[in-house]
């Protein structure tokens, strides 16, 4: 989940081992270390560059000002996408330098075993440096324009990496989830992500022994996948309050946003006058409808975004460039 391979302020490579926002692609076109189905769910999208796009175009001035005076002074809902966290370090999906992979589904994390031996062991390489991210120049910016040049009702954000949070925006809706949360399938007590990395160390310890080596070659490899030898060996614990299975409290491919969660990013949508979407492709549904959403209700759409979005005949405003540089304008 890269286009930077460098975390902000000399903070040390984030690359592809810091890719634990795309919740791992362990479901790769290798087999399962053992027996047993290899894949599970729905079919999957693509995810990569997208072919023909034209990145790097930049809007003018004049439609950049346009814009803002177009939010000025009116309650606005922002959406956001993996972009806005890139400048951190984390990849995103489908852009320039993006890299081609298979995400890990709902239906194959639940029903095999060794899917979760894979998940959990290529997860505990890449978390200590995805938990090192801290927010960049577009998340301290959104921050920055709220109430003026215009009041935001809520960032209803697409990532799970918490930064938005961090950088002191308020209300935000994880629309996704955190991944810094585990959450019981059986129980849905919620725990730390952190507390269970720690749990799962100490329960592999030639793992523990090895992953200073393992995170460094995962940095390196070329297909942004973390590299774990034997991962049918792996052990990870049950819930501790009623023995279930634990996973990520984040949405993954084949499964749906929680309805509380949709309900109050509906909600923040309802009370705005208009629908700011940053750093997003749009390409999955959980995001594109609030854009539908929006037009419905008569309320403007701008969208800002380095390269195309599924959504850009939909956009009243549509505005092409790196965020950090158009929010820095605003903010101006």
């Amino acid at each position: 989940m890269s286009t930077h391979r460098l975390s902000p302020a000399g903070s040390g490579p984030a690359g592809p081992a810091a890719d634990v926002g795309r919740w791992f692609s362990t479901a790769t076109s290798r087999p399962l270390d053992g027996p047993g189905p290899t894949r599970g769910g729905p079919p999957l999208p693509a995810w990569g560059p997208m072919e023909g796009a034209h990145y790097g175009h930049r809007s003018s001035p004049e439609e950049i000002d346009a814009a803002l005076e177009l939010l000025r002074g009116r309650p606005v809902a922002v959406l956001t996408g993996a972009g806005m966290s890139t400048g951190s370090g984390l990849p995103d999906y489908r852009g320039r330098d993006a890299v081609p992979r298979s995400p890990m589904t709902y239906q194959e994390f639940m029903g095999h075993d060794l899917a979760r031996r894979r998940y959990w062991a290529r997860s505990t390489v890449g978390w200590e440096q995805f938990r090192s991210a801290r927010p960049g120049p577009a998340h301290r910016l959104l921050a920055a324009l709220s109430p003026e040049p215009f009041p935001v009702t809520a960032v209803i954000t697409q990532n799970v990496d918490g930064l938005h949070a961090a950088a002191g925006s308020d209300p935000v809706i994880d629309l996704h989830g955190r991944l810094d949360r585990v959450r019981c399938q059986q129980c849905d007590s919620l725990s730390s992500r952190s507390a269970l990395h720690q749990r799962m160390l100490m329960m592999n310890p030639e793992l523990a022994a090895r992953l200073p080596q393992l995170a460094a070659d995962a940095a390196r490899a070329p297909d942004g996948d973390a590299e774990v030898d034997r991962t049918s060996s792996f052990r990870y614990p049950p819930c501790a309050l009623c023995g279930g299975i634990l996973k990520p409290d984040v949405v993954f491919f084949g499964e749906s946003a929680r309805r509380e969660v949709v309900a109050e990013a509906f909600g923040a949508l309802e009370v705005a006058a208009a629908l700011l979407v940053l750093g997003s492709s749009l390409t999955v549904q959980s995001g594109l409808r609030f854009v539908r959403a929006a037009g419905r209700q008569g309320k403007p759409v701008v969208i800002l975004n380095d390269g195309p979005t599924r959504a850009d005949p939909d956009a009243t405003v549509r505005l092409h460039g790196r965020l950090e540089e158009v929010l820095e304008d605003w903010v101006r």
